[in-house]
């Protein structure tokens, strides 16, 4: 059996680099970092997934998790990871822990992960999976995104794992100068886009839409 999980991981690997060539046109990545690559190689994702689809838990698309939320689709996650120009010393701030797998992967490329789940018990489960699977440099907070987590800002780059009508004031606020904001905003009316938003080194703020993309809303009051 462990050896199936390893042909669909190395299967699953390859879907997202033919993937990542596809939209190259569009998010300006051909290739993704060798490092995102070994991180997804590294955290497995059927540990995130519900029992019940643990059948398809290398299969490139999202899945349920409870509560109306998802895990994203691996190629969604590692396009994010690899767009936020992770560096070992990070300190960075995801919002929508969800299961915690964005946040492990996340963990093999920086110092200290900090991520926001509002519904309280999305993050209890994640907080203790991700301690029984010793990602032991991620702390799990349930809490409104749309504030961010000030007691630890400012942060190295900030992912957001759930689409906004309007990127939050607080998380440009909470984003250091030459950080990077991985975020998708829209609606399901109007469309969603996922954008990658820089803070240069004076504070100035540059945006622009790397892919269309579809994911649960982000909820709480802003």
């Amino acid at each position: 059996m462990e050896m199936n999980a390893d042909l669909e991981l190395e299967y699953l690997l390859e879907q997202i680099r033919d993937e990542v060539r596809d939209t190259c046109y569009l998010t300006g990545r051909a290739k993704l970092d060798a490092r995102v690559m070994q991180a997804l190689r590294q955290v497995p994702r059927r540990e995130f997934v519900p029992e019940q689809f643990q059948f398809n838990a290398y299969a490139n698309c999202p899945l349920p998790i409870g509560h109306g939320q998802t895990i994203s689709q691996p190629y969604i996650v590692a396009l994010m990871t690899d767009l936020l120009l992770p560096r070992g010393e990070d300190t960075v701030l995801e919002v929508g822990t969800g299961s915690g797998y964005q946040a492990a992967i996340l963990s093999r490329l920086v110092k200290q992960v900090y991520s926001l789940e509002i519904v309280e018990k999305l993050a209890e489960q994640a907080r203790q999976r991700l301690h029984r699977l010793g990602y032991d440099n991620v702390e799990v907070s349930a809490g409104n995104g749309h504030f961010g987590w000030p007691e630890h800002a400012p942060f190295d780059a900030i992912i957001v794992t759930a689409a906004a009508l309007q990127i939050p004031p607080a998380l440009i606020e909470q984003l250091k100068p030459g950080g990077r904001l991985i975020i998708p905003v829209g609606s399901q009316f109007t469309g969603q886009d996922l954008r990658v938003v820089s803070k240069d080194k004076q504070g100035r703020i540059e945006e622009r839409n790397a892919l269309p993309v579809i994911f649960v809303p982000m909820t709480g009051a802003g």
